[in-house]
């Protein structure tokens, strides 16, 4: 069992990446081409519209903050992440306090964990929106809202584009992710 801090100073152990669940690490197999060049077109189109005092980074690790320093605890790597620009001058692992947007692409190994298991983390978190991209056609983004105790809340699948004032003005062209 690691904690947040152990799991930390392992850095990279093996091919792929790994995340941290309740203590234990969990090995995912590297993204597909087609999931990296999504992953790419999405942060290119985000980077475009964030204001100045955010910035969009790929493939960070984020302590979710669930368990008490010292405990076993919980970092998940998400596909990108939107946070204060001032949030990644420190150098250490960002914290999900400081995190505005977390958001998953779903690989055919990962429905279940992204639509339930880290909805449900991300949540608990205290992440304010969580968004999750379906690369399967036609492309989708379910964007998810922190509402109180009820957790996440959504307004179901858009497709074609999405746009969104809240937390930031921005207009993702879904279909010019694939």
């Amino acid at each position: 069992m690691f904690t947040v801090a152990e799991y930390a100073e392992l850095g990279e152990t093996e091919h792929g990446y790994s995340e941290l669940q309740e203590g234990r690490i969990l090995m995912s197999p590297s993204p597909s081409p087609p999931h990296m060049v999504a992953s790419g077109e999405l942060f290119a189109q985000l980077r475009a519209q964030l204001p100045g005092e955010l910035v969009a980074i790929q493939d960070v690790d984020i302590d979710l903050e669930l368990a008490p320093y010292g405990d076993p605890g919980f970092s998940r790597r998400p596909d990108l992440v939107v946070v204060p620009r001032e949030a990644t001058k420190s150098g250490r692992m960002l914290k999900a306090s400081e995190v505005l947007v977390v958001i998953e692409i779903v690989s055919p190994g990962s429905k279940r964990t992204d639509r339930v298991i880290k909805r449900g983390e991300y949540a608990d978190a205290g992440i304010p929106h969580y968004w999750i991209v379906d690369l399967d056609p036609p492309v989708s983004l379910v964007a998810c809202h922190l509402a109180g105790e009820f957790g996440y809340q959504d307004a179901g699948d858009v497709v074609g584009e999405y746009t969104t004032t809240v937390p930031f003005p921005v207009t993702v062209k879904l279909d010019g992710l694939v």
